[in-house]
């Protein structure tokens, strides 16, 4: 059973999502706690690999406010825990041209936090244009059938 505590909705709206995993994060102290409570963002951040190892950056956890004095810095890189295979396989393909790993949302699944990242490449400003206009005639044809 999953529970959606963060969604990065505009990620799905500047990007083309080819490939998603899940993960696990390495979270210290209270973190759990707040992301819980949905006190996290991911909206800026990023998926970088180092010496064999994923890290998420720029994810803002703010402390929690019920915690001891020992507070962790809000956007620390947080370890992801993948595979070695998955970490090679994802690392491999983002070496290929406009394409970067995101993280698309945070969840709870059998009480742990799992992150959902994507690769993903940017789409283009005609490509948002179009979107906009398929959701505008979705719309329309939805409302067109209500007055019926």
């Amino acid at each position: 059973m999953e529970k959606l505590l963060i969604k990065n909705k505009k990620a799905y709206f500047d990007f083309f999502i080819i490939e998603t995993y899940e993960c696990g994060i390495e979270l210290k102290g209270a973190e759990v706690k707040s992301i819980v409570e949905g006190r996290a963002s991911i909206k800026e951040s990023w998926i970088k690999f180092k010496n064999g190892e994923a890290f998420v950056v720029d994810m803002n956890i703010s402390p929690y406010p019920f915690a001891c004095s020992f507070k962790e810095d809000p956007l620390r890189e947080r370890k992801l825990l993948l595979h070695k295979k998955e970490i090679i396989k994802i690392s491999t393909k983002i070496k290929e041209k406009g394409l970067t790993v995101i993280p698309l949302k945070v969840y709870l699944k059998n009480n742990k936090i799992k992150l959902e990242i994507g690769i993903v490449k940017a789409k283009k400003l005609y490509d948002k244009r179009e979107e906009i206009k398929k959701r505008e005639e979705k719309k329309q044809i939805k409302k067109n059938n209500y007055n019926y």
